[in-house]
């Protein structure tokens, strides 16, 4: 089932902060990640990705490094600052008090 581009639009801070939430990761790294913990539902193109971590890397939610490991090219990795942190923290729970009141309206007279 494909997911529209509108209620994509309002989640894809939340799920870009909570895949670096718990480690580090580099775009295509990010990418790829977001694909398959969505069993394919979240495919985030370079052209959606970049634009939401320049916004958070100027916003102080994220912070980008360089980073070259043994025999490897260079990579721009991300990582979750403090206030990036505080920021999941709010849209997850954001996130919850919706679900749930989606789930309410929706579950109404179904069996």
């Amino acid at each position: 089932m494909k997911i529209s581009k509108e209620l994509m639009k309002g989640s894809t801070v939340t799920l870009v902060l909570s895949l670096l939430e718990r480690k580090p990761m580099y775009g295509y790294e990010m990418i790829k990640e977001m694909e398959s913990r969505s069993n394919g539902i979240f495919q985030f193109k370079e052209g959606t990705l970049y634009p939401i971590l320049h916004h958070l890397e100027a916003d102080g939610c994220v912070e980008a490094y360089w980073h070259e490991e043994e025999g490897k090219r260079k990579r721009k990795y991300y990582r979750i600052t403090e206030r990036g942190s505080k920021l999941i923290a709010e849209k997850t729970q954001e996130w919850s008090v919706f679900r749930n009141a989606v789930d309410q309206v929706l579950g109404e007279g179904r069996a």
